[in-house]
């Protein structure tokens, strides 16, 4: 399992499909490490975002070509002593699983809540519009303090 150890906030983006906003690499600069939660949808998105700090990411369901191919399901990755497990899909999360976040994508829909001693952390979708939701990422701190993210909204366009 890869651990860090880091002082700056961990950037968490997901449901890019293809296309990675200027707003998101700004938003994304200066986090130590970043976490993509799959459907990427191309892969110049991960050698961008590669270039900004260490990236994990995991696979999502539209991620099916070739260049996907050796990309993960799921994904356990230790920050600061916090146990962080990345799946795209909640439906596929094990609540066996030992962990003390789970971080996945897939509903677009941002979320960061507590539920059995654990965090649900879902940044929404960081790519085109969806529906009526909201295009966002989000960041998360691992340190001393605790466990805790947050849900950035990006502005919209047409």
């Amino acid at each position: 399992m890869p651990h860090f150890d880091i002082d700056s906030p961990i950037g968490v983006i997901a449901d890019t499909h293809g296309t990675l906003r200027d707003e998101s690499l700004t938003l994304l600069e200066g986090c130590e490490l970043i976490l993509h939660l799959g459907d990427i949808g191309k892969p110049f998105i991960l050698e961008r975002l590669a270039e900004l700090a260490p990236l994990f990411t995991v696979r999502g369901n539209i991620d099916t070509q070739l260049w996907a191919e050796n990309i993960p399901w799921t994904r356990d990755i230790l920050v600061n002593g916090w146990r962080l497990h990345l799946v795209h899909d909640i439906a596929d999360f094990d609540a066996r699983t030992s962990c003390d976040a789970v971080l996945h994508g897939h509903s677009h829909k941002p979320r960061n809540e507590w539920h059995e001693g654990r965090l649900f952390f879902n940044p929404g979708g960081g790519g085109r519009r969806r529906f009526k939701l909201p295009i966002t990422l989000g960041k998360l701190w691992a340190d001393e303090r605790g466990l805790r993210g947050a849900i950035i909204h990006q502005p919209l366009d047409a």
